[in-house]
């Protein structure tokens, strides 16, 4: 069904723009007239076009701000994906559960992803090639599941998997997002109050010492000159902090850079932990998933690295991949990488042997998932109190470089009277 970009009035003279399907135009017209708009302007959309952004007139009601901000989202897609799943669990046929979802679907690009999806399947194509047109919003792991699905005749309960996957990566990304934006902000807010503090108030009341004509405290001292030199250089020193982020975000782009500062976050103490149980858990949980869905094993290891995003652990994928290739276990290799756990490697092991390897995962992610919430919450126990302490001995310096030359001067004047 044709996908037609509108533009009309409703029932009190305000401009509407939006996108709708519709057999023809003058369905299109009837369409709009029962929903009170009347049709001004219209033009056919190529979906695929659309999913991307392109082309169609601008929304001027009920704006969706995921679209604006971001497009589609990972959890539009976790709902559309438990939906579908939901809807061929009841047996529903795949091209009438797409035409369910795009009635009820808000957001205006998924609608138009899910529009043509369904056109695919409609003209003969695979769910998982019709899923591949578009990579943006199904990722390969997502596509392979699905393909994965189609091939053992389980779709539904492969979709079902994709969805407790989706929503269980999303709690955890939730939970690392929620711990670190207050310290984050408190590091924000501090960096621009001590900044105003040193720039602005300090060399007002500093300019009281310079005719005192008496030799200043060391700390008096130092506080002029970073005062001095941050009110005068300030300009030169956010261009270089600018240039120095630029520069080390090109070195980790290449692969030497980013090997060694993949293999630094590894090493720092509390964060180096905190970044490979995490790199784990998600490897545990993405490989159980694919597994039980079916996708062979060196096909979904393969997928599972780029899921780590970290170069040092990626390798020992890819060694572990080609061992496996040649005949060995796969915890045989991540053993002797020393990068996980004894104890994943041991459960993984035990897993192997006994022909669960899916579900002992299944139990690593679980036990790994728990590991970083705690960790999470002793970081953020341990870093509230150290930025407090930090930010106040800065302003106890300041306030004590300060006092010192007054209590001074009121010493002096009260010895000369």
């Amino acid at each position: 069904m044709p996908v037609y970009a509108f533009k009309g009035l409703d029932s009190r003279g305000k401009r509407v723009a939006g996108t709708k399907e519709a057999e023809s135009v003058k369905g299109l017209r009837a369409s709009l007239r029962r929903e009170g708009i009347f049709l001004t302007d219209c033009k056919e959309q190529d979906a695929a076009e659309l999913a991307k952004g392109g082309g169609g007139f601008s929304l001027k009601r009920e704006v969706d701000l995921r679209s604006i901000f971001g497009g589609i989202g990972r959890q539009d897609v976790a709902v559309f994906t438990r939906q579908t799943a939901t809807l061929l669990k009841a047996g529903i046929p795949l091209a009438e559960s797409l035409q369910a979802l795009i009635e009820q679907t808000e957001n205006e690009r998924l609608r138009a992803v899910v529009s043509h999806l369904r056109q695919l399947v409609n003209e003969g194509s695979a769910f998982a090639d019709a899923l591949a047109q578009h990579p943006k919003v199904f990722p390969e792991l997502y596509v392979n599941m699905v393909r994965a699905g189609e091939a053992a005749g389980n779709l539904d309960q492969v979709l079902f998997r994709l969805a407790d996957f989706q929503e269980a990566s999303l709690r955890l990304r939730s939970k690392v997002v929620s711990a670190l934006v207050y310290p984050a902000i408190m590091l924000v807010v501090g960096i621009l109050v001590m900044t105003v503090l040193m720039v602005v108030v300090v060399p007002k009341i500093t300019a009281i010492f310079e005719d005192m004509g008496r030799a200043l405290p060391w700390n008096t001292e130092l506080l002029i000159w970073s005062s001095r030199f941050l009110g005068r250089y300030w300009p030169l020193l956010l261009v270089l902090t600018v240039a120095g982020v630029l520069a080390l975000r090109s070195w980790k782009r290449t692969p030497k850079g980013r090997e060694m500062w993949d293999r630094f976050l590894l090493k720092i103490w509390i964060v180096g932990p905190l970044v490979r149980i995490l790199s784990v858990s998600r490897f545990a949980r993405t490989l159980s998933t694919m597994l039980a869905s079916g996708v062979p094993l060196l096909r979904a290891l393969d997928i599972v690295k780029f899921i780590l995003d970290n170069a040092v652990l990626q390798k020992v994928v890819e060694d572990a991949h080609d061992a496996i290739r040649e005949g060995d276990s796969i915890a045989a290799p991540l053993k002797r990488s020393g990068e996980f756990p004894p104890l994943v490697v041991h459960m993984i092991a035990v897993g192997e042997r006994s022909g669960s390897l899916e579900g002992m995962l299944e139990n690593v992610a679980d036990t790994y998932e728990r590991e970083v919430e705690a960790k999470l919450g002793r970081l953020t126990s341990l870093l509230e109190p150290v930025m407090i302490l930090t930010m106040g001995g800065i302003v106890a310096f300041v306030v004590f470089s300060i006092m010192m030359p007054i209590l001074d001067m009121n010493q002096f004047a009260a010895q000369g009277q």
